[in-house]
């Protein structure tokens, strides 16, 4: 089992937990994390790009001049691609491009990614995260004094407190366990989990 240290907000050392070393401490695949990313990037690709074919454009249903003897080039149409205000050959369509890699890839990536952070030294496990109300000044002085100027910080959903004040700052990012993705580990460089969020994220992979 992986072994962490469990700190609290003055980041004070206050105990230890085990984690799995399957999720925290496993083989960083990097070809899986370029899979994984490129599928969540691909996904959130809108896919509305469209022109008008030759077939839409208004107007040029009428063949502009005879076939012959005018000493100009043949045309059927003043909308062929070639024709300024004509139709585009081969444009865009509104297509969709979200895919979906196999259960064991998008598993493999996330235990990479994790372990990918725990191997960096840049996990750090919280006893708990409360904040006394909602407001971002309190979030930011409570990062700042753990140490850390950039992270994504794991904690249950029903935490709306932190979720609502951290939310506002630049630097820092939050998510519930289950929401827990490769991109959004890999976009800051540090990972803070409460005890709690951490075996959520266990039971999630296991």
């Amino acid at each position: 089992m992986a072994r962490f240290d469990v700190y609290n907000l003055e980041k004070q050392k206050i105990g230890e937990i085990d984690l799995s070393d399957e999720i925290f401490a496993a083989e960083v695949n990097p070809h899986l994390l370029y899979e994984v990313v490129k599928m969540q990037q691909a996904n959130r690709r809108s896919g509305t790009a469209s022109v008008k074919t030759r077939g839409e454009v208004s107007g040029g249903g009428r063949k502009p001049w005879r076939q012959k003897g005018t000493g100009r080039a043949r045309q059927g149409s003043i909308r062929a691609s070639h024709w300024v205000g004509g139709g585009k050959a081969m444009g865009p369509k509104p297509h969709d491009r979200s895919y979906r890699p196999p259960f064991k890839v998008r598993r493999g990536a996330l235990c990479s990614a994790l372990s990918l952070r725990a191997r960096e030294g840049q996990v750090l496990i919280l006893e708990g995260f409360d904040l006394p109300e909602i407001k971002t000044k309190r979030a930011a002085a409570a990062l700042a004094k753990l140490g850390l100027t950039s992270a994504l910080v794991v904690e249950a959903k029903g935490n709306e407190k932190l979720h609502r004040s951290i939310r506002n700052l630049p630097a820092f990012d939050v998510i519930p366990p289950e929401g827990l993705n490769v991109e959004s580990i890999l976009r800051r460089p540090a990972l803070v989990l409460t005890a709690a969020a951490a075996k959520a994220v266990e039971a999630r992979l296991a």
